[in-house]
């Protein structure tokens, strides 16, 4: 799968999967990674972690061996490696 960056205020990078569906984030100050979902009034954290946690490196880099998946939580599964 590849992401598509985008600007979001807010964050230093949010990046989409393909559909938009999804995106990872790092937020401006580079402390937290958000997983958010987009809904109807734009977009909804559904997961997240300090970057010493989980960067938005390592998430991305795992899901780039992937095909896009139905859905965000799934995308979570998949970026944790579980």
């Amino acid at each position: 799968m590849y992401f598509v960056t985008i600007k979001r205020a807010g964050y230093a990078l949010f990046a989409t999967t393909p559909s938009e569906r999804s995106a990872i984030g790092l937020t401006e100050d580079q402390r937290q990674v958000h997983v958010c979902e987009r809904a109807d009034d734009g977009w909804r954290v559904v997961a997240h972690w300090p970057v010493e946690e989980h960067s938005h490196t390592e998430l991305m880099t795992r899901l780039g061996a992937v095909a896009e998946p139905g859905s965000t939580g799934e995308l979570v599964r998949l970026a944790l490696g579980a």
